[in-house]
């Protein structure tokens, strides 16, 4: 039996809503407690967070939110098919917030396209406010990073964002807050 394309597209049609919703139905099940919001120029990227696997550095991340410290920090490092970079309050990949650095807390949850895991040097234990969001399977992390969250909604935006180290005219965190407290 052979299809034609308007038979193919109206299928399509019919189809699309059914793979689409499983992601907006478990975004919008989420705990607020454990969800951050991250503002981007072209939208909003939902982000559920993995107290089960990095309780210190989900910590981090919601008190570095909630006091506004990621507003405006601009995405330093952006390699096209790996990752972009942000936290940094300096925009040069050598900064961090006030706090003490963070203790490693590896897991053997993978780096998979959309997984949020946190930036350190050379030490395990020198993780601090900077973090990253991967764009693709990035294994060789696994077990070397901190996974601490993962986008549920929005990945297409991340994928907007400029490439360089650093990108020329960088974007920028407009705001991240979380869910509980957002507006």
């Amino acid at each position: 039996m052979e299809l034609s394309l308007k038979s193919i597209l109206a299928l399509f049609a019919l189809l699309l809503p059914l793979v689409l919703a499983p992601a907006a139905v478990r975004a919008e099940t989420l705990d607020p407690q454990n969800t951050l919001y991250l503002d981007l120029k072209d939208g909003r990227v939902v982000i559920r967070l993995r107290p089960d696997l990095a309780p210190n550095h989900v910590e981090r991340i919601k008190k570095l939110s909630k006091a506004g410290f990621y507003d405006g920090i601009v995405f330093h490092r952006v390699i096209d098919g790996f990752m972009a970079q942000t936290g940094d309050p300096t925009g040069t990949g050598t900064g961090g917030s006030d706090e003490p650095d963070l203790a490693a807390e590896f897991s053997k949850a993978p780096f998979k396209r959309g997984v949020l895991g946190m930036a350190r040097a050379s030490d395990p234990d020198s993780a601090n406010s900077q973090f990253f969001i991967v764009f693709d399977e990035a294994d060789w992390l696994n077990g070397q990073y901190t996974v601490w969250g993962e986008v549920v909604e929005g990945m297409e935006f991340v994928d907007k964002i400029k490439r360089g180290e650093p990108p020329a005219n960088p974007d920028k965190i407009i705001k991240m807050r979380l869910a509980a407290d957002a507006g």
